[in-house]
């Protein structure tokens, strides 16, 4: 069996083994085994991804930084809002690393410690052995800002924080301590994330990620209008003017807007389904789609940015 393939086994029976004695892992993380995001699949974000590369690094080339007399940071802090590309980011880190990917969903992992508060001593020493055996590995801590994430509710003023950031701040201290572990943090609310988040041997360096508009989301576009073409096997878009497209509405993040194209194409396919004859994607059923958006944004109080996927 080769290498890779005897890393890649390893790595799922032993985050598996881990995930059976503690309940709030499997249902707060998720393990890549072997991610295959490339940077090239990311629109735009260019100096964000020249951040990644630099840090990739650690990984692939660590003697490189004592040749210049520095060292690896600690880890990283994606900044951005929602839907900009930040998990696609780590994702292709841990792709360019060559290692395998383990995602913590922070906000979700708060609320399954706050439930369940007898287990997080065993839980931390356990994640630490667990993180010391696994193959090297690119760490991915979710939303960092907890209390404010919109899929446990945001603003959560009961959430007990003092004990939620020591039990943070051990978690994190010991995935940066491991030597394999390339540790990646996120956050969509950067302004009331908690200091102590940033403090040295922490998440020392800040990457933003902020997309150019129109630029980065175009290219983001054609990266997903080539990707669904390829997965059909053959043309689905007619000659798009992506920038009329873009311009037209300035709100949507990269997410939104991929999740307009895929609303196109399910359109197209029930359309299909219901043997109606259909053609290409046209700039004008984009259009179609950018407007049934913006209608059902303006009905919502704080409509969510989407994932960028």
């Amino acid at each position: 069996m080769a290498e890779t393939a005897v890393q890649r086994e390893r790595a799922i029976n032993l985050w598996s083994s881990f995930a059976r004695k503690f309940p709030p892992i499997p249902k707060a993380t998720e393990l890549d085994a072997q991610p295959d995001v490339g940077v090239d699949q990311i629109g735009g974000l260019a100096a964000a991804k020249e951040e990644v590369l630099t840090y990739a690094c650690a990984a692939t080339d660590p003697e490189v930084y004592a040749r210049w007399g520095t060292w690896a940071p600690s880890a990283l802090l994606l900044i951005g809002r929602e839907g900009v590309g930040k998990t696609l980011l780590a994702r292709a880190l841990a792709t360019r690393s060559g290692t395998a990917f383990v995602r913590v969903f922070v906000p979700r992992l708060v609320l399954e410690i706050v439930h369940r508060s007898g287990q997080v001593g065993e839980l931390l020493e356990q994640w630490s052995a667990t993180l010391a055996e696994m193959p090297p590995l690119t760490l991915f801590f979710d939303e960092l800002e907890f209390s404010l994430a919109e899929e446990i509710g945001a603003r959560r003023p009961d959430l007990p924080v003092g004990p939620i950031m020591d039990f943070l701040l051990d978690l994190v201290d010991r995935s940066i301590a491991v030597e394999h572990t390339l540790v990646v943090g996120s956050t969509s609310h950067p302004d009331t994330l908690r200091r102590a988040f940033l403090s040295p041997r922490r998440f020392e360096r800040v990457v933003e990620v902020n997309p150019l508009v129109p630029g980065d989301v175009v290219e983001a576009l054609q990266i997903h209008e080539r990707a669904a073409e390829q997965r059909a096997g053959h043309e689905l878009f007619d000659a798009i003017d992506w920038l009329q497209v873009v311009g037209s509405y300035e709100e949507p993040s990269p997410g939104e807007w991929i999740r307009v194209m895929h609303a196109v194409l399910r359109r197209k396919a029930r359309c299909e389904a219901a043997a109606e004859t259909e053609g290409p994607v046209t700039t004008a059923d984009l259009l179609q789609e950018v407007e049934r958006l913006r209608k059902a944004k303006g009905r919502l109080p704080q409509p969510g940015s989407g994932i960028y996927l």
